[in-house]
């Protein structure tokens, strides 16, 4: 209490609170000119998988021994309703003797099309004679931006060649040639694009909907602009110190973290703002002074946002523990982004609303029932009379009536919602990301429809038979999966390794042909072991994109195995050592817990039953955890906290009667803004984005209208003293009986 009080003495005193404001100022526009921006450092392209994974070393012997292999393509599909054209065959072998001219930015191959007589290049052709679909390789250490120009570069060439654009033709146009460009390379190029096109719109989608919604919430232009000119500031020193740390290598970062984040900075950067200044308002109503009011707001509520902050701060930074890479990078953007603007909310806020005073609330002015007399009586108005009103509580009264009842319907509620979430099928197959208009999800549409789905990324299937003549063709022709298998390829280095290109007869991308991975694996090893080959586990390897979205899953379900018991943890420890209580560490844990679920369980219902879509994206079921238990338990802090305060004076029922009265409407008002911001994510064309935005906005609205009005203030009831312990309720109510019998 009394840090509390000496750092609001500081950051709102009369001489320090322009010390204050000159230091953010100082500190935003030094860093900002002196360091680079994080924008400036991102890297989209960083790998998600350790060198210690089974694709990755596939890859790295596939380089090795077979180099000419090792590039990755793009894949153009060539499609004309009817039937390709000689004309059209002609001008593809004229754009490929183009490319192996001037090949383009990254380019190292292409196959001799224009050295193939026509009828060769019709072998190629899909069964109706539609379809065509030709490669250029690409090098794979070669950044997205240089395949895009590489991409743009094809792209002229085919202008040139053709006369037209058939890039910009509609798919299934009758008697026009279109083309697409997909592959391993489109989709790198699409998902990149994704991305970066929305981080300008996201940013002024959440600016506009957080101004809104103060505006409408309090009617009030400087309080609306108020928390936004503080998440300016911090976002001011956040951009630096981001860019400064990814320069030095010391972080990665990418633009989905970078856009994230910005969502989360404004989303909960500003329920901080709105702790404090929800106080101060209360306050300014009893206490004429705005000095003394704003030190007993921020010594109210400062505990409280620092353990907030505290709990999201370290929430986040367990993604440090994760193995896969877009999980580990999110932690130190994250984290260091709520780290700073929980400072700012304790200290660049205080100031300005030690500068600006009651009339940050303009026109709503919060005074004194004596001022507002003293007013009235200057403008020669009649004197109101105020009488003292208890504040409408509805959500309080209900819940010290009937305790039991709210705690059964709010478990009913919720864990009907949660049952949902054992239905939850979840996919890795990043195409159905996109939208469906996207150049490589329709370039992917046309292969699966016109010729196998494993064309668009085959497997390689890599084998050191130790000099043994083993029927590998056989075997792999032999599965039932596998729908063309290439002449097997003789190391470069290593006769004895030698490796073959297959295509599964699924979509490489999906959970069925990720399944096959260990399978194809098992077979190859028995090959091995039938023909005496010693250690076959260690002499097969599998790379390529089915082989690598595997190991991602496998990944991503040990980091989540991992993450969620130390956030708990984390949580668990931090509210023991703020509560000093048992009991309602637990219950509040659990609570929040479960309010997850229940995010989860009526999640799936809207994306499956009302979108239409088969499953969620793999990664959405721990990024909503992380975020929703660290945010969620914010609200729960901030509640309890008033509860707590207030039973040292008062019976535990009226402390909780007016502890959920006096934060009703400020985390009420938090919510709606958090669940804004991340419902922004929602109107982005990227499924991955939409489905987290939607299912965390769900949990923050069950947390702030069912789980702390409700539930958290009812068990608490119906516990008693017992939400205390091992605390010393006991003498706590000896001093409340104390002072009533004096």
């Amino acid at each position: 209490m009394n840090q509390s009080k000496g750092l609001g003495k500081w950051v709102a005193g009369k001489k320090s609170k322009w010390i204050t404001l000159f230091v953010w100022i100082a500190a935003a526009g030094l860093l900002t000119s002196l360091l680079p921006s994080v924008t400036d450092e991102e890297i989209n392209n960083a790998p998600n998988l350790s060198y210690t994974k089974p694709s990755v070393q596939a890859e790295q012997i596939a380089k090795r021994e077979f180099p000419a292999g090792a590039d990755i393509p793009a894949l153009l599909v060539w499609h004309r309703e009817g039937g390709l054209q000689d004309a059209d065959l002609q001008k593809i072998q004229q754009l490929a003797e183009k490319l192996t001219a001037v090949p383009v930015s990254h380019q190292t191959s292409v196959p001799p099309y224009h050295r193939m007589p026509i009828e060769a290049l019709k072998e190629g052709l899909s069964e109706d004679g539609s379809t065509l679909v030709t490669p250029v390789l690409f090098d794979k250490q070669a950044e997205v931006d240089g395949l895009k120009e590489g991409v743009d570069q094809i792209k002229k060439y085919t202008v040139n060649t053709f006369g037209e654009d058939p890039y910009s033709v509609a798919k299934g146009s009758v008697d026009r040639l279109s083309a697409r460009v997909t592959g391993p390379v489109g989709i790198q190029i699409d998902a990149t694009g994704l991305f970066s096109n929305a981080d300008i719109s996201l940013l002024i989608g959440t600016v506009l909907l957080v101004l809104v919604l103060l505006l409408l919430i309090y009617r009030s232009p400087i309080l609306a602009f108020l928390p936004l000119i503080a998440v300016g500031f911090a976002y001011g020193v956040i951009n630096p110190v981001l860019g400064w740390m990814a320069h030095e290598r010391w972080i990665v970062v990418d633009s989905q973290a970078i856009s994230i984040m910005t969502v989360l900075l404004f989303g909960a950067g500003t329920d901080y703002c709105l702790f404090l200044i929800s106080r101060f308002r209360q306050l300014l109503k009893v206490e004429s002074d705005k000095g003394k009011a704003l030190l007993a707001a921020i010594t109210g509520s400062s505990g409280a946002i620092a353990m907030s902050g505290l709990t999201v701060v370290l929430s986040l930074l367990a993604l440090l523990v994760a193995e896969y890479g877009s999980y580990h990078r999110f932690a130190a953007p994250f984290s260091i982004a709520i780290l700073i603007m929980g400072i700012a909310s304790l200290t660049l806020v205080p100031a300005m609303l030690a500068i600006i005073g009651r009339g940050a609330f303009f026109p709503f002015v919060p005074r004194t029932p004596e001022m507002q007399q003293e007013r009235a009586v200057r403008k020669g108005k009649p004197v109101p009379i105020v009488e003292p009103k208890e504040p409408r509580n509805w959500v309080g009264n209900a819940v010290i009536r009937k305790p039991g009842l709210i705690v059964i319907i709010c478990i009913v509620i919720l864990g009907g919602f949660a049952a949902f979430a054992t239905q939850i099928k979840t996919t890795y197959d990043i195409l159905s990301s996109f939208p469906k208009d996207m150049e490589s999800r329709e370039g992917f549409s046309m292969i699966g429809e016109k010729f196998s789905p494993g064309e668009l990324a085959p497997a390689k299937v890599i084998v050191d038979t130790q000099g043994k003549q083993i029927d590998l063709d056989r075997t792999l022709a032999a599965l039932p999966y596998i729908n063309n298998v290439s002449q097997p390829h003789i190391g470069q280095q290593n006769e004895q390794i030698i490796a073959y290109d297959v295509e599964f007869n699924l979509n490489p991308y999906s959970l069925e042909a990720m399944d096959k991975v260990p399978e194809l694996q098992t077979a190859m090893e028995a090959a091995l072991t039938d023909a005496g080959v010693s250690d076959p586990e260690e002499r097969v390897w599998i790379s390529g994109q089915t082989a690598e979205q595997h190991d991602t899953r496998v990944t991503g379900e040990r980091d989540t195995k991992l993450i969620i018991p130390i956030v708990i943890g984390l949580i668990t420890l931090l509210l023991l050592a703020y509560l000093r209580s048992v009991v309602a560490t637990v219950y509040l844990v659990l609570t929040v817990i479960l309010s997850y679920f229940s995010a989860l369980g009526l999640g799936w219902l809207i994306v499956h039953h009302v979108m239409g879509a088969d499953a969620i994206q793999g990664s959405i079921p721990l990024y909503s955890f992380v975020f929703l238990v660290a945010l969620g338990e914010d609200y729960n802090i901030f509640m309890i906290s008033s509860i707590w305060q207030k039973r040292k004076y008062m019976p535990l029922k009226q402390a909780i009667k007016e502890g959920v009265g006096e934060t009703g409407s400020v985390i009420t008002s938090a919510g709606l803004i958090l669940a804004g911001t991340f419902a922004v994510l929602a109107t982005l064309p990227i499924q991955v984005l939409v489905q987290f935005g939607m299912i965390t906005a769900i949990g923050v609205l069950l947390d702030t209208f069912v789980v702390r009005p409700f539930l958290v203030p009812a068990i608490t009831l119906l516990l008693g003293r017992l939400s205390f312990w091992p605390g010393k309720y006991e003498t706590v109510q000896k001093q409340v009986q104390t002072s009533a019998g004096k």
